[in-house]
């Protein structure tokens, strides 16, 4: 069975003005696709791999054939991390945290308003392509960053939140304004989905 581009849970425009329609389009279906293309294309070459999930791929990327790992690395991960991408924003979504995580995140750095501001400035700082994590390690929350595509699943961490700071996902909008953009996000964050998110994590 071949991936999928999995579709958006809601309209190219939703997210406007916080992130605008222009940009939706060619993130989704010309970037998110091309993860998708070029790890089919890998696993084509091992058939075996098309049995595993791609997160399953990118948990344990010493198993991958060499000749296709780097390949399974960078659009597995992108798959991953974009497929979680578009379903922790929604439409109106934003303000205060509430449940389990908005509990966790006042405990673990004082206030939301905290949390946030060491969440932008450190992804802020992620050189060149990245993401920036909301991991949850040792009874505690954690902000964290990757390089390219990498995914914190690789290390052996559950993302709760990720905030793609990739580029092509903000520039048509803010240029090379990457603060502008972080600050921007948080008003299309989809608490319900990172709660559940963090339920999970905290399982593992």
């Amino acid at each position: 069975m071949a991936y999928e581009l999995p579709p958006l849970p809601y309209d190219y425009a939703a997210l406007e003005p916080h992130i605008d329609e222009a940009t939706m389009k060619l993130h989704h279906d010309k970037h998110h696709q091309t993860y998708v293309t070029n790890l089919n294309g890998a696993v084509e070459k091992h058939a075996e791999l098309g049995a595993k999930s791609p997160e399953e791929l990118i948990k344990d990327l010493a198993s991958i054939p060499e000749d296709v790992r780097k390949v399974v690395q960078n659009n597995g991960g992108g798959h991953v991390n974009h497929t979680m991408f578009w379903q922790i924003m929604k439409p109106h979504g934003g303000g205060e945290p509430s449940g389990n995580i908005g509990d966790q995140i006042k405990t673990d750095f004082g206030s939301f308003e905290e949390f946030k501001k060491l969440f932008n400035e450190t992804t802020a700082k992620q050189f060149g392509a990245g993401w920036g994590w909301l991991i949850f390690e040792g009874g505690k929350l954690k902000i964290v960053t990757t390089a390219n595509q990498d995914n914190p699943l690789s290390q052996g961490h559950y993302p709760i939140l990720g905030n793609d700071v990739w580029e092509h996902a903000y520039y048509l909008k803010y240029q090379n304004k990457r603060p502008d953009y972080l600050a921007a996000w948080w008003n299309v964050v989809n608490w319900d989905e990172v709660n559940k998110r963090f339920e999970t994590a905290k399982k593992k």
